[in-house]
């Protein structure tokens, strides 16, 4: 049957009594058909959703197209800053340090040293200062060899992010409006996945009823019109499933709501990456609550700058075997250092420890290899959707990816704005489609309810949202049936 298998307007129905006048009654009348309700529920959200959060998701996907771009974009731009050239003497850490706190004086903190990962590479000294935001440092570049300072940026998160790739990072997450513009990412991500999925139902039904296969994996040729755009439209998206639907589930861990939702869930199922002990003596069994979490918290008191190197040598003598790697001063008394592995490619690098910087003593370490499997997913897809695991080849999918999540959103207005219904008010194709719910068995009501509290639950932006999509349709439909006063008489004129 096809999805619009449905009886033409005007077409009688079997009269039950008989074929013709006079003819004896059937014995057994042919079973009623029932009318489809699933693929038209699909269809109907596939229309609502895409005209009405597509806005969002092209925001989201454009800006994350140019986000993938950026670490390209720094290497060029801040090149002064991230390079220096290669020299056969190296400062230590202390003397770097010291350089570092000549330069900013008193206007701020010191709160962790990244050395430079290879040679000709800047070491980052970084401070806590008032006025910058969330996960933001103040990061002064030193020359690991002469000791010149080749820059003074503010840098972002765990990624380091300077100015420009940071502006670009918040485009995507906050619309750079803060705290209230990430509803509108989360808005995004939420409604990606809705909307991809209902796609993909559309596309295997309608796989299933035409012989036209291969024009559903790629664009039919010589299509014109809406038929061009269709084709492209329904090809493309089903090359792009996987990765939206990735995008979409890796995206809400970022969200506000649905993100406190998927991190409390990985808590109660202990799914968590193992926390790193750093309280010393008799306190000693308490976390650190900020390892790993892009959290700047500044020392309660001055730190040595000698104790870097200290620390350093005996964290290489543990778990800590690569470059990318970061050194923070305890936060308060009774406190370790942390020395954190900050290398984001695959194979993941991610090992910490933790010393007493006046013993030296080793307090605890955590190594990815020991990570449950649920946090190693965790990570590689956050790392993925950052486009660090794999580099290169990795932002280069996302980009095609984004690009194409956009492309389709563009091509889905088209496809609306082709057969509008304004334009030719005889064609149904371009206006909402029919209700599809009240046709449902009783039991396809409760699933879909079902699932829809579920997701409110899990994902209450995008709960909110459904509601208010639900209770606006069932206002339309009200109004759109309402009886209305006979029109009057042309003749009485």
């Amino acid at each position: 049957m096809s999805i619009t298998d449905e009886r033409p307007t005007g077409e009688a129905a079997p009269d039950p009594a008989g074929d013709a006048a006079g003819a004896p009654p059937r014995e057994h009348a042919p079973p009623r058909r029932t009318r489809p309700w699933l693929v038209p529920l699909l269809l109907r959200i596939h229309f609502y959703a895409g005209i009405l959060v597509g806005p969002f998701i092209l925001i989201a996907a454009v800006s994350g197209a140019l986000y993938v771009l950026t670490p390209a974009v720094e290497r060029v731009v801040y090149a002064h800053e991230l390079r220096a050239p290669v020299s056969q003497t190296s400062l230590s850490l202390g003397e770097q340090v010291r350089i570092a706190e000549g330069h900013i004086g008193d206007a701020a903190a010191l709160v962790a040293v990244r050395p430079a990962p290879e040679p000709g590479d800047t070491t980052r000294v970084m401070f806590a200062q008032d006025g910058l935001g969330a996960s933001e440092t103040r990061a002064v570049f030193i020359d690991p060899g002469t000791g010149e300072i080749r820059g003074d940026h503010t840098v972002y998160g765990t990624s380091g992010a300077l100015p420009l790739r940071t502006w670009v990072d918040q485009l995507h997450r906050s619309l750079n409006l803060g705290e209230p513009g990430r509803l509108y990412s989360e808005l995004a991500a939420s409604w990606l996945g809705v909307v991809v999925l209902a796609g993909l139902g559309l596309w295997i039904a309608r796989l299933r009823t035409t012989r036209a296969k291969r024009d559903l994996v790629r664009p039919r040729r010589g299509a014109t019109g809406y038929r061009r755009l269709f084709g492209w439209h329904a090809s493309l998206g089903v090359w792009l499933v996987l990765g939206a639907v990735f995008l979409s589930a890796s995206g809400i861990t970022w969200s506000t709501y649905g993100g406190a939702n998927v991190s409390s869930l990985r808590a109660a199922l202990s799914w968590q990456a193992p926390a790193l002990e750093t309280t010393l003596g008799d306190g000693a069994g308490a976390a650190d609550p900020h390892a790993d979490h892009g959290v700047v918290t500044a020392p309660s008191a001055a730190v040595a700058p000698e104790t870097f190197d200290a620390v350093f040598a005996v964290a290489r003598t543990e778990n800590v075997d690569v470059g990318a790697v970061e050194i923070r001063p305890p936060s308060a008394a009774g406190q370790a250092w942390v020395v954190q592995e900050i290398q984001r490619s695959f194979p993941t690098q991610v090992d910490a420890v933790s010393i007493d910087g006046e013993s030296l003593a080793v307090v605890d370490r955590v190594d990815f290899a020991d990570y449950p499997v649920m946090a190693k997913l965790a990570r590689w897809a956050v790392d993925l959707h950052m486009g660090t695991m794999f580099g290169l080849v990795n932002q280069i999918v996302l980009f095609v990816v984004a690009s194409g999540i956009a492309a389709m959103v563009v091509l889905g207005y088209a496809m609306w704005w082709k057969c509008r219904p304004t334009r030719d008010a005889a064609r149904g194709a371009g206006s909402a489609p029919a209700e599809a719910l009240p046709r449902a068995p009783l039991w396809g009501i409760a699933l879909v309810v079902a699932v829809a509290i579920v997701i409110g639950f899990l994902l209450p932006l995008l709960g909110i949202t459904l509601a208010l999509f639900v209770i606006g349709d069932a206002v339309v439909q009200a109004v759109r049936l309402r009886p209305r006063d006979a029109a009057p008489d042309a003749r009485t004129r």
